[in-house]
């Protein structure tokens, strides 16, 4: 069906013919290529590679795969097994590992999967290295491992434990006044990992857990991505048990979004405004995100005497220019939270354990809080790529339309009006064409969301 080579990672779905979708051969192929290229950056005696997963179906599978692949490169693999992203991200730096994988294609349907890559620091690789990878790929020039100097697979346990640890060494986590607040959270995992990690976490920090979809074996309940439409099961549930709040993560726990006590959506995009809210309370500073997110995240920073700093979708983008302005806090308004003093790379947990924070401080419902911050609704709209779609000519006929606008064009398009925005980009993990608009009110949001998506299929 569809193999997406970008800065996300090797994506596709399962079965079919290679070169078309992630099947054994490619998984091979690509895992060899990645092996090739540490051994052509880093020199050492002995090469480890951290390999975690989610809890898909295909992950074990695909996890054999890439553990003998690197076996058979001479790379001794640390075996997390099921992990999260921002788990193995940790573990790499932990056991000073080279490099990493983590099997899984996030918010993506159960028939994908995915290899996403990381380096040395525990960091998605960036496009430079991803194309060399991919350079490698294709020419297939690999030298495999003699028999005396294969590599080995050790089982390593803990890593989630480690991660949970670290999170609460924070200096701005404070456990202690989170335990006495006595909260009661309603989580649902999408029955992938996050059903072992949040619930540890939560643990961890003194607060009573109800669990909902947290039997990780890979059966999705609903769609994986933490949308609105998605989070009905979890609104009732919040409402039946009287708790203080929901808690809903992606499949590799990278994302996260809340539903309020009133069974209402916190919305995906404030999880970055609130949880920057409090870092910047007690560290002021720049901040980050991406041209997809929204403008709320502006006006927090402005208000807390830093600057704002918009950069191209992609973890690794937020990341490269989070390091150029010295940002404090970043993500993405997909949910994912970046806090640099954990780790450079979106992380669920560490955003539940701010979220806990700033509402034990505060001392507010979790509504009262949503309606502190700026108020913007957005929509998400999106259209399905064909392979003879242009979308370079789409992108320019668009551009010349609206040429008297403020356009950004470092990724996609991004036409700001006078209280609204659209961006529309390609995504870098489907087939699709991304048309997300902000504006004050949801009804705005909507329609001008049907307005690109209409000047679309018009040039279609």
């Amino acid at each position: 069906m569809t193999l997406i080579k970008s800065i996300s990672g090797i994506r596709g779905t399962i079965g079919g013919k290679i070169s078309m979708n992630l099947t054994p051969l490619d998984t091979v192929l690509f895992t060899s290529a990645y092996g090739c290229w540490l051994k052509k950056t880093l020199k050492a005696k002995q090469y480890k590679v951290v390999v975690g997963r989610d809890a898909r179906v295909s992950g074990n599978m695909v996890q054999g795969l890439v553990n003998q692949t690197l076996v058979g490169y001479g790379i001794e693999v640390l075996d997390v097994g099921l992990s999260t992203t921002p788990t193995v991200k940790l573990a790499v730096t932990q056991h000073q590992a080279h490099g990493g994988i983590i099997i899984t294609a996030s918010h993506n349907p159960k028939q994908w999967n995915a290899l996403k890559l990381f380096n040395q620091r525990g960091e998605f690789i960036n496009a430079f290295s991803g194309e060399a990878i991919l350079e490698i790929a294709d020419q297939q020039d690999f030298q495999y491992a003699s028999v005396d100097d294969l590599g080995r697979v050790i089982k390593v346990t803990g890593a989630i434990e480690y991660h949970v640890q670290k999170i609460l060494e924070l200096p701005l986590i404070n456990s202690k006044d989170i335990s006495q607040k006595k909260f009661k959270v309603v989580v649902d995992a999408v029955n992938s990992s996050g059903g072992i990690a949040i619930p540890l976490l939560l643990k961890a920090l003194g607060v009573t857990t109800v669990t909902m979809y947290c039997d990780p074996t890979g059966d999705f309940p609903h769609n994986p991505e933490p949308l609105k439409e998605h989070l009905t099961s979890l609104s009732e549930r919040v409402l039946k048990e009287k708790a203080d709040f929901g808690i809903v993560v992606d499949p590799d726990v990278d994302r996260l979004a809340f539903i309020d006590e009133n069974g209402a959506v916190f919305g995906e995009e404030y999880t970055l405004v609130a949880c920057s809210d409090y870092v910047l309370s007690k560290t002021p500073g720049n901040t980050v995100s991406n041209l997809s997110s929204t403008q709320a995240l502006s006006e927090i920073t402005v208000q807390r005497g830093g600057s704002y700093h918009a950069c191209a979708v992609g973890e690794v983008n937020v990341v490269d220019k989070m390091k150029k302005v010295k940002a404090v806090i970043g993500g993405e308004g997909n949910g994912g939270i970046i806090y640099p003093d954990l780790h450079y790379g979106r992380d669920a947990l560490v955003g539940v354990a701010l979220f806990l924070s700033l509402l034990t401080e505060k001392n507010q419902k979790v509504s009262v809080l949503r309606a502190s911050y700026p108020d913007y609704a957005m929509s998400k709209g999106k259209i399905s790529l064909s392979e003879d779609m242009d979308v370079d000519l789409i992108f320019r006929k668009i551009e010349n339309k609206f040429i008297k606008n403020n356009i950004i064009t470092i990724d996609g398009l991004k036409i700001t009006f006078e209280s609204s925005w659209v961006h529309i980009r390609k995504s870098n993990t489907e087939p699709i064409i991304r048309v997300y608009t902000e504006a004050k009110s949801q009804s705005e949001a909507d329609e001008l969301a049907q307005r690109f998506l209409g000047e679309i299929q018009d040039i279609i």
